[in-house]
């Protein structure tokens, strides 16, 4: 599919809009007839030498230098009858450079030692990939990591 310098002129004036991609490919169908999947719109924009506006680097997790963090609430004492039966606590690191498709991933070490990678993607939703297949943590060991989770994250502003 080629394009003229005229539709090209087009698509150049709709990314200085600010239109998205998707709404560039919705306009080449609609103004032009012209059916393009999602990344063939993208090779033209690149094509043409022009940034979309939603096209945003993703931005890596940076830890915060000697700074002070917040004030925040002390934090809210576990009970005790969330405890792991084996005594243990769970244990939560967050990975300096994310896993691919995640916005933040790392590591947990289960109360029974079993560990695992988590990540949370761009739609937040959290994941868990266990080193050993088939593996469920208890449920008391799931709120501790939730929670420790929390915490983590929060320490690096999300």
């Amino acid at each position: 599919m080629s394009l003229d310098e005229a539709q090209k002129a087009t698509v150049k004036e709709w990314v200085a809009q600010g239109m998205k991609l998707a709404d560039i490919q919705k306009r080449l169908d609609s103004d032009f007839g012209l059916r393009m999947t999602y990344i063939e719109v993208r090779f033209l924009v690149d094509d043409l030498k022009v940034v979309p506006k939603d096209v945003d680097p993703p931005k890596p997790a940076v830890l915060p230098a000697a700074t002070p963090p917040p004030a925040e609430p002390a934090p809210v004492p576990e009970p005790e009858a969330a405890e792991p039966p084996a005594g243990g606590r769970v244990s939560v690191t967050v990975d300096q450079l994310a896993r691919p498709g995640a916005i933040v991933s790392g590591k947990v070490t289960f109360s029974d030692g079993q560990t695992a990678d988590w990540y949370l993607d761009q739609t937040g939703r959290l994941g868990l990939s266990p080193k050993q297949a088939g593996y469920r943590p208890p449920a008391p060991d799931v709120q501790q990591f939730q929670m420790a989770l929390e915490a983590e994250l929060s320490k690096l502003g999300f």
